[in-house]
């Protein structure tokens, strides 16, 4: 089901009247011919970034409405050579040694996200240097500027996202969309422009998770009245008054500095492991006790309070619009996830035994 997958629309004035095609990103519409059409994309996050350097050259006008600019740094994407391959193919220990460089990499930037004001600055000067490369208007860099500390949203990968700047056809605007005709897009300060083609990269419903889905737990406990007052869960796996219900890349398991599939695969075997102790045991319902969830969730968002996603001067996807509170992230390294996924702790479960003969 995921976490990125249930589109966010924004709440603005008069969208349901716009008389042209509209579309999310999420459910593009590839049917349609964007050639030589005024078209409006909403948001420059994630999404966004990727999709415009694509669009850009076809349309005959782009306005890309921006509310927040992002931090972006390069992707230092590069090709193997077949010489390169065949190396990895030949020396599988090249193979885990390349991809231990790429961990270690990565894993270093999570220190940026929990107060290193050193490798902070480092990521933010990677970033600067990137956008005055890229973008020699002044005037054009400062918009695209954030103003808040890297990190604290989503940092985002692109090397073609900039460069869509120098096109004659492609306008930034920084002016807060105030209503949507049937044709046109009205900001703020009273310009309208006219639009045949609205596009949305504005994310998606993240602390709200299992949209439409019923799931009930224990005497008709329903999980989203255990998530009433925000989401959370034990180790990011399994829910008190749920018992053997557990998930993958559940609340505070996102990361923002490193591969989000390390920590599936660190739950995939942790899930593994207690269901193995679970048919070891004869054991026929395992539920992680209430006080073992709360103590969790009380050390995670103690040392959540100082990251940069707390107190970075900004609001993001990652925040509960609700509490304020960052449900979505781990706030450490991918290391000291391991370490916490490791091994299971049956004192932290409620067992049911299994009956006799089962």
């Amino acid at each position: 089901m995921g976490a990125l997958h249930v589109p966010h629309y924004p709440e603005i004035p008069g969208v349901e009247r716009f008389s042209g095609p509209s579309f999310h990103s999420a459910t593009w519409r590839s049917d349609l011919d964007l050639t030589g059409k005024t078209v409006a994309v909403v948001g420059t996050g994630a999404s966004a970034i990727q999709f415009i350097p694509h669009i850009a050259p076809r349309a005959g006008k782009l306005c890309i409405f921006q509310r927040t600019p992002p931090w972006i740094v390069p992707r230092l994407d590069f090709g193997f050579s077949e010489k390169a391959r065949a190396r990895f193919r030949r020396i599988p220990l090249l193979t885990w040694a390349f991809r231990k460089f790429l961990f270690f990499a990565l894993e270093w930037r999570v220190l940026s996200f929990l107060g290193d004001r050193v490798v902070r600055e480092h990521l933010e000067r990677i970033a600067r240097r990137h956008l005055e490369r890229s973008v020699t208007d002044p005037k054009l860099r400062a918009a695209l500027t954030p103003r808040y500390q890297i990190g604290c949203k989503r940092i985002l990968l692109s090397d073609d996202f900039y460069p869509v700047f120098k096109r004659r056809n492609v306008e930034l605007v920084t002016e807060g969309i105030s209503e949507v005709t049937e044709r046109s897009v009205l900001t703020q300060d009273g310009a309208e422009r006219s639009v045949d083609v609205l596009i949305y990269g504005t994310g998606f419903h993240v602390t709200e998770q299992f949209i439409g889905i019923k799931l009930f737990g224990r005497n008709g406990y329903q999980i989203h009245d255990a998530w009433r007052s925000g989401l959370s869960a034990y180790l990011g796996v399994t829910v008190s008054g749920f018992p053997n219900f557990f998930m993958l890349l559940g609340p505070n398991t996102g990361l923002g500095h490193n591969s989000v599939v390390l920590m599936i695969e660190a739950q995939v075997r942790y899930v593994i492991k207690c269901l193995k102790l679970m048919r070891k045991q004869n054991i026929s319902a395992m539920e992680v006790r209430a006080e073992s969830q709360r103590q969790f969730v009380a050390n995670l968002r103690d040392h959540m309070a100082s990251t940069v996603w707390q107190s970075g001067g900004c609001r993001s996807w990652y925040q509960d619009v609700r509490t304020g509170e960052n449900t979505t992230l781990w706030p450490g390294s991918v290391i000291q996830y391991f370490r916490a996924m490791r091994s299971v702790s049956l004192s932290e479960y409620n067992l049911t035994p299994a009956p006799p003969g089962h």
